[in-house]
């Protein structure tokens, strides 16, 4: 037997198949609670050489520590965000993610939020079923033409210039990490490009201390009178309270985000609770409930990809 693996969130049953066909053992406890004294106990027991997770818990020291041959955490989505990386790394435990296996789906989320925006598609249907059957009211404006410009260029937000190159846009990115991407597809710019010349700006940054509350008064303030927002990174990346008054006093035309700082929502204090709720309630505003990259297709990439970056840990080459 290689090593003991935790899985102690959904993943698909194409992980553990593959895991048990490479000689590991899996400890299944897909079942367990959120409950970090429950994930503890069972880290404790089991003593595995890595741990599988997607957001069901913060994985910080208390649980790095938990076993003392704990090797490795694999995160089934995008970011690391709910990793303590930093007490993992002077642990010396390896963690990665599966950000490439969900790149095409948050792609795709991205742009059906972007024009369903652009054509009033949710708040004509909810009228259309009301009983109201209003053209002019409804009249929606085109993509072509405009500049779309795109805060991190990484697996998601490069899959979304992908997606964008048959609209007759033009897509200028910034990546504070990234230098270099620039060509056909897509301009590399700076910040301040990004800022002042985007018609609609959309996010793909992982939460970290540099991008927590990114677009600010400040930064609000360089854009364009009159633009389109989307995020489908992090929910803590902007101030929702100040996209809601920009909604409210005009200069945000729409916004469409996938993610909160809060999820569910439900779960967020009064203050929170008065913004979504305002939210909510203004036409030019579509959520959804953290699902961009969570597809039928994404569902068995992501389990490939970890099962691949497991095996190449351990020198092993796939069947």
């Amino acid at each position: 037997m290689l090593a003991r693996v935790l899985l102690i969130d959904d993943f698909h049953p194409a992980l553990e198949m593959g895991l048990k066909a490479a000689g590991f053992s899996v400890i299944d406890a897909r079942d367990c609670s959120s409950s970090v004294a429950e994930i503890v106990g069972l880290l404790q027991t089991h003593q595995p050489d890595g741990l599988m997770v997607r957001s069901k818990c913060f994985v910080g020291q208390d649980i790095l520590t938990a076993s003392k041959h704990l090797r490795w955490v694999g995160r089934g989505g995008a970011g690391m965000d709910n990793i303590d990386d930093v007490a993992a790394a002077s642990l010396n435990i390896h963690c990665f993610n599966a950000g490439e296996a969900n790149s095409d789906a948050v792609g795709e989320h991205t742009l059906a939020m972007l024009l369903g925006l652009f054509t009033n598609l949710v708040k004509s249907h909810r009228e259309v079923l009301d009983g109201l059957w209003d053209r002019e009211g409804n009249r929606g404006v085109e993509l072509r033409g405009r500049t779309v410009g795109i805060l991190g260029f990484g697996n998601t937000g490069s899959a979304v210039a992908r997606k964008l190159s048959g609209f007759g846009v033009r897509v200028i990115a910034h990546d504070k990490y990234l230098t270099g991407f620039g060509g056909d597809m897509v301009e590399e710019v700076i910040e301040e490009v990004l800022l002042r010349e985007s018609d609609v700006l959309t996010l793909h940054v992982p939460l970290t201390a540099e991008t927590k509350n990114w677009l600010n008064a400040d930064r609000l303030a360089l854009m364009k009178s009159h633009f389109w927002l989307l995020n489908l990174s992090r929910g803590g990346v902007l101030d929702l309270a100040l996209v809601l008054e920009a909604l409210s006093c005009g200069r945000l035309l729409g916004f469409g985000a996938d993610v909160l700082s809060v999820e569910p929502p439900f779960l967020g204090d009064d203050a929170f609770m008065d913004v979504f709720n305002g939210l909510c309630e203004n036409n030019r505003v579509i959520l959804s409930p953290h699902v961009g990259g969570w597809t039928v297709e994404s569902y068995q990439k992501i389990s490939d990809v970890l099962l691949d970056k497991v095996l190449k840990l351990y020198d092993i080459p796939r069947i």
